[in-house]
């Protein structure tokens, strides 16, 4: 069996002391967990610019400024997934779900009342170090 390898730009969010998490989809992996906005790179595209273009359809914002913050791997049984984690440190715009989706501004300690796929624990771990 061949394990498909997949490249997504995943943006930390911060608007004061919130972070900013939406809710998946009933039709993709791990319905109904929360996570960190984002999305799959598509091809001859950098990855800061599908983190530009994701945030933008997804959720409605402009990133002005991010900085790449981590990038790790994740094996889920049918798939490997690459997550390049950005600490997004300005932008324009009113975050919506422009795809239906609910989204929330949680505190840090309320990140951790919120199931995320198990890709995404890895940043959570970083809001637990104090490293937002």
């Amino acid at each position: 069996m061949v394990t498909q390898s997949i490249d997504v730009a995943v943006g930390v969010v911060m608007r004061a002391d919130k972070a900013l998490i939406t809710q998946r989809s009933a039709v993709v992996d791990c319905p109904g967990l929360w996570e960190f906005p984002g999305g799959k790179q598509q091809p001859q595209e950098s990855i800061y610019h599908t983190l530009c273009r994701e945030l933008q359809e997804e959720i409605g914002i402009s990133v002005s400024s991010a900085q790449p913050l981590i990038s790790l791997w994740h094996r889920y049984s049918h798939v490997h997934v690459m997550l390049h984690v950005f600490n997004v440190l300005s932008f324009t715009g009113e975050a919506v779900g422009l795809e239906g989706q609910p989204l929330r501004w949680v505190t840090r300690k309320q990140l951790f009342d919120y199931e995320f796929p198990a890709a995404n624990l890895a940043i959570l771990s970083l809001f637990d170090a104090g490293l937002f």
